[in-house]
């Protein structure tokens, strides 16, 4: 769990960010110092520097994404290829499934209004 200094960067840094003011350790002392929490003094360095080549904005658009996937031809030498086709079908089953799940729910002899 995040201590409260680290959390007091991560908004300081978020809320440069929104305001499109880059991220710098004198510009999280001050809003640090205006919220009036103490913050243990190599925080707001450390956080400045890790942020200073780092595009906010997407890293916060691919915070659920995962890391680099890897490589598609991973498959031993002289095997066969990976095989892509068979995700959209798998897909599509599911989908298809979840509209029929959704379609029984209606069906359980009553309504909102009855």
């Amino acid at each position: 769990m995040a201590s409260v200094s680290e959390l007091t960067c991560i908004y300081s840094a978020l809320i440069l960010h929104d305001d499109e003011v880059t991220v710098m350790e004198n510009k999280i002392n001050a809003l640090i110092k205006a919220a009036g929490v103490n913050v243990e003094p190599f925080w707001p360095g450390l956080f400045a520097k890790a942020l200073a080549n780092v595009n906010i904005g997407s890293l916060i658009c691919n915070i659920g994404a995962g890391g680099p996937t890897p490589a598609a031809s991973a498959a031993p030498a002289g095997g066969p290829a990976p095989s892509t086709s068979a995700a959209p079908a798998e897909e599509k089953k599911v989908e298809a499934k979840k509209e029929e799940e959704s379609e029984s729910d209606d069906d359980m002899g009553f309504g909102l209004f009855d």
